[in-house]
């Protein structure tokens, strides 16, 4: 059993919680869902993930990396994040643990980083320390190839696989043309070992292309998950205008963009279906108008039993959590868990409810369960 992390000297440093919003409800296809506002006070928080105390390691777009208790409290940033560009959709982006976290005590951040005269995706690790202030010997471990001119579409998601090989999806960085060249990373999903060195098994080792590549001809991936009984890797990425996709990205394939899109580009012109290229990997799903995808996790708890085994997305233009029905590798069904708020992550806490970030300046932490009353 992982061991408590964070002594209780360390919970004395976090910020008393501010004033908790008055509990309020939202309907669904399972019954009215509880909504309140778990924490506030975060500036575009961005990605999140759990300690094994309970205690949520959350990123700030600007640049910052907090712990908030589990009361909601927010501590002071923690010391030792590397120097992130923030601008447009770039900053501090996401953050994974270490499969061995309980024994080394690592953190992974992917961000925006500026070098060479333009900006590109970085990941790098650090020892977070046993009080929970601050992350030391931060390494960059991989770097997003080439740096480009430009402020959007750096992706990004870090998520392990059992295997503990660790994917990392990055956007295009709206260079479009340049996601069908496997010999650079835009566009790309990476898959590396978690020191940043390179798996044997990579689907480009020792060809032309990038030896990190998994997959290419994306888009901007902002959402990513493991299935939790297959332990295969799905994304969701944005589509231009319509054309949201869900994918289970295949090692070494071309997924298309943007020769090929469900979408149109932003001046109206069109872009051929998937269907007229059948050596591209299509979407299992896609969504026109878009929900604008960010952050995903399959839920597998039992506050919402209706809902193991589906993904809980969430959705910037949809304003909300999308919730897709999985069977297989088929999507059964959908519904919008209508929040009013653009949603920039979701998490499963581990008594089941489930916890959505709101992508705005005075950022919020939701926390979603069972309505006392049906």
């Amino acid at each position: 059993m992982l061991r408590t992390l964070i002594a209780s000297s360390f919970l004395l440093a976090f910020a008393a919680p501010s004033t908790t919003l008055a509990q309020d409800s939202i309907k669904s296809e399972t019954g009215r869902i509880a909504v309140e506002t778990f924490a506030e006070g975060l500036e575009n928080p961005w990605g999140a993930t759990y300690l094994p105390d309970g205690a949520l390691l959350v990123t700030e777009r600007p640049g910052r990396l907090r712990l908030v208790s589990t009361d909601g409290a927010v501590s002071d940033p923690i010391d030792g994040v590397p120097d992130v560009l923030a601008g447009g959709q770039g900053g501090l982006l996401d953050v994974a643990l270490d499969p061995d976290f309980a024994s080394n005590r690592m953190v992974y951040l992917s961000y925006a980083e500026e070098r060479g005269g333009g900006a590109a995706t970085s990941v790098g690790r650090g020892r977070l320390d046993e009080n929970g202030s601050a992350l030391s010997n931060f390494e960059v471990i991989f770097r997003q190839e080439p740096a480009v001119s430009g402020r959007n579409h750096y992706g990004s998601r870090l998520v392990f696989a059992p295997d503990g090989k660790l994917f990392v999806t990055l956007g295009e960085r709206f260079k479009m043309r340049q996601a069908q060249d496997v010999n650079n990373h835009l566009g790309t999903i990476v898959r590396i070992n978690p020191d940043g060195s390179v798996p044997d098994d990579n689907p480009f080792v020792g060809k032309d292309g990038a030896d990190e590549v998994w997959s290419y001809g994306h888009r901007n991936v902002q959402s990513a998950a493991i299935h939790p009984e297959t332990g295969v890797l799905w994304t969701a990425e944005m589509g231009p205008l319509g054309g949201g996709e869900l994918n289970i990205p295949q090692a070494g394939r071309n997924h298309g963009w943007p020769a090929v899109s469900h979408g149109r580009h932003y001046s109206g012109k069109r872009i051929p279906d998937p269907s007229t290229r059948p050596e591209f990997a299509d979407a299992i799903h896609s969504w026109t108008p878009v929900i604008s995808p960010s952050g995903m996790t399959f839920y597998t708890g039992d506050m919402f039993a209706d809902w193991r085994g589906d993904l809980l997305i969430g959705g910037l233009s949809a304003q909300g959590i999308v919730r897709v029905r999985i069977d297989g590798k088929q999507v059964a069904g959908e519904e919008v868990l209508a929040l009013g708020r653009r949603i920039r992550d979701v998490v499963q806490a581990p008594d089941g409810a489930v916890m959505a970030l709101t992508d705005e300046p005075a950022g919020k932490i939701l926390r979603l369960t069972r309505a006392a009353s049906q």
